[in-house]
């Protein structure tokens, strides 16, 4: 029977998780989400009408592609790029970016 001085203390799985990914070779999958979950929190935020009608695709530097569920929610986000990449530079898992690449399709 183990005494209680020989358990680890608690971590928090956000503290363990990379070093886990990374062994298993899914690091690169876990920077994906995190930040395609930064930028649903982004849009969110500064976008709130397109909040859940676009997604974050892939990041290839020096751009970010996301896609749109219309034309109208691809407008309101090419008006707010600036914004949007300044943000996404400074949230978990975001990198700094310089353009904001979007397509539309319809879900």
């Amino acid at each position: 029977m183990a005494t209680n001085d020989r358990k680890r203390p608690m971590r928090r799985l956000s503290e363990v998780l990379p070093t886990i990914a990374a062994e298993f070779g899914l690091d690169e999958e876990l920077r994906l989400a995190r930040a395609m979950s930064s930028w649903e929190h982004l849009v969110a935020e500064h976008v709130p009408a397109a909040a859940g009608a676009s997604r974050l695709i892939a990041i290839r530097p020096p751009a970010l592609l996301v896609s749109a569920a219309s034309p109208i929610v691809a407008q309101e986000l090419r008006l707010r790029s600036d914004q949007l990449l300044s943000q996404f530079a400074a949230a978990p898992g975001g990198s700094r970016l310089l353009e904001l690449r979007i397509t539309v399709r319809p879900r």
